[in-house]
């Protein structure tokens, strides 16, 4: 049991280093991620918040993953619904200060980018499912048969796309993510020996057994 309240604790700490991550790329105040273009955008459209918009674009994707038969964990559905008040919450705060120049959003995005990349392998690591997003390229992955980079790079353009047509903000800091987040991601989990394609995820049935098991025996 306590091994298991560990790896809950490892996956919400994930969500909000993660969270953290994306406050600093758009404190950068170079332009989003595109899936950050695409949550500003319904955001301005819907009058909502950007943490309401990335929850209402999680459980769209979320209903596109399992109809493409991707597994969903407990982490899949816990990242829609705390990683974007995570958002919410460090805006909210407004612990980040906004760049003001370029030379100091530059080093900004960068960091963004690494500590975003550390939440990816906190919550990845902790085997409860992954976002879904990363469930959505996984899923198109298998159904193609194209490569993960070919998948991916797709994916964001036309999320970038329909996020600038709804007024969300592009700039140079949208091509730097879309070019340096998975050579940063690799990075990061290089420096903890951490091998993705090692990782088994927990799907809901599977979690759903556990917890009988933990409340019945």
């Amino acid at each position: 049991m306590k091994n298991e309240i560990l790896r809950y604790l490892k996956l919400f700490l994930g969500f909000f280093v993660c969270s953290l991550g994306v406050v600093i790329i758009i404190k950068s105040n170079l332009g989003f991620s595109p899936w950050d273009v695409l949550h500003q955008g319904i955001s301005k459209v819907g009058n909502i918040t950007m943490g309401q918009a990335s929850i209402l674009i999680g459980i769209i994707v979320i209903t596109l993953d399992v109809f493409l038969g991707e597994k969903i964990g407990s982490g899949t559905v816990l990242n829609i619904l705390f990683f974007g008040t995570f958002l919410d919450l460090i805006l909210y705060m407004n612990i980040v200060p906004l760049s003001k120049s370029f030379y100091m959003g530059i080093p900004m995005m960068f960091i963004g980018l690494f500590v975003f990349s550390v939440g990816c392998y906190l919550y990845i690591s902790a085997g409860l499912g992954c976002g879904p997003r990363d469930a959505l390229m996984v899923a198109l992955t298998k159904k193609t048969n194209f490569s993960v980079r070919g998948v991916r790079n797709t994916i964001e353009i036309c999320v970038l796309g329909m996020g600038y047509f709804l007024g969300g903000y592009a700039g140079m800091g949208t091509v730097i993510t879309a070019l340096f987040t998975g050579s940063i991601i690799q990075l990061v989990f290089k420096m903890f020996n951490f091998d993705v394609k090692s990782v088994i995820h927990r799907d809901i049935k599977n979690e759903t057994v556990l917890l009988k098991k933990y409340i019945f025996k």
